[in-house]
């Protein structure tokens, strides 16, 4: 029988009644669900709505909980191992039940404390919700809307000798190129990040920076936010070397003389000793 439950998801399902074990939610076709007494306040009565994350207990039953989960059914995530037995891995994701990752889903045996790139899924045979290392087959080719300076958002997977893996909207492959990054990024963070091109196996190539005039605009703002945040000077300009300028603002030379000029220009900042300074702009009466 279907569930209307979205197992290893946020429900809004409503409070049938209260017992000492906490509220009886209504699952619809999977009859009740326990939300333990831990997560039940005073302010909740009978036929109130509330938002849970519905899972598994140790006795694989149905229960929800207010707490917030690392991850959900359907999504990437780094997660740290809390334990191991002869079945496989148990990893921390937030709630009491840790979350398993049989052996036949480990790319390598998995340790204690080690963090791993995984896949959460709800297994067809069991029902249950586990996690795999195997994260490759669980992506698809990105369709063609992924069109050039389409803004995404990228799960770093790991580096490589050209660039760095990452994931992409949750779903599909891509590759930030060595030419393209002006930081140092690092397995399981995220970024927001703008696609260069969808190739023809559906993987996207992506740059952490707007393509063409809009870097520039971006950038822009960001130097302005900074000046602001340091009381309107920073120790830099048009003769620090390019590293200095990747390791502070993420961006390359190019890309900080070009928002230099532009503020430069509209009267914004001014070129001082030591760095640029910001021009305090005058209200209008």
């Amino acid at each position: 029988m279907k569930m209307d439950i979205r197992l290893g998801d946020w429900n809004t399902l409503r409070i049938v009644r209260f017992t000492d074990h906490g509220a009886y939610l209504d699952g619809g076709n999977v009859d009740e669900i326990l939300m333990p007494r831990a997560y039940v306040t005073e302010e909740m009565r009978p036929d109130d709505e509330v938002t849970v994350f519905v899972y598994l207990d140790q006795a694989e039953r149905l229960v929800a909980t207010t707490e917030t989960p690392l991850v959900r059914v359907g999504q990437f995530a780094f997660l740290r191992v809390a334990w191991v037995n002869e079945f496989g891995a148990f990893l921390d994701w937030g709630l009491m039940k840790d979350l398993f990752v049989p052996f036949s889903e480990q790319k390598r045996k998995m340790e204690i404390g080690e963090d791993y790139l995984v896949y959460v899924y709800v297994d067809e045979e069991t029902q249950r919700i586990v996690a795999s290392a195997k994260v490759e087959r669980f992506m698809r080719p990105a369709p063609r809307d992924y069109h050039r300076d389409r803004k995404v958002e990228i799960l770093v997977q790991q580096k490589t000798p050209l660039g760095f893996k990452v994931i992409v909207d949750n779903a599909y492959a891509g590759m930030i190129y060595d030419n393209q990054i002006y930081t140092t990024p690092h397995a399981g963070d995220r970024f927001t990040a703008y696609v260069i091109t969808c190739r023809e196996d559906g993987k996207l190539d992506l740059s952490l920076q707007r393509l063409g005039k809009g870097r520039f605009r971006d950038f822009s703002d960001q130097l302005m936010d900074e000046l602001k945040a340091e009381d309107g000077f920073l120790p830099y300009g048009d003769e620090s070397s390019p590293d200095a300028i990747a390791d502070r603002f993420g961006v390359s030379k190019k890309t900080f003389k070009r928002a230099l000029g532009t503020l430069y220009r509209n009267h914004r900042i001014t070129f001082v000793d030591g760095g640029i300074r910001l021009i305090e702009q005058r209200r209008r009466k």
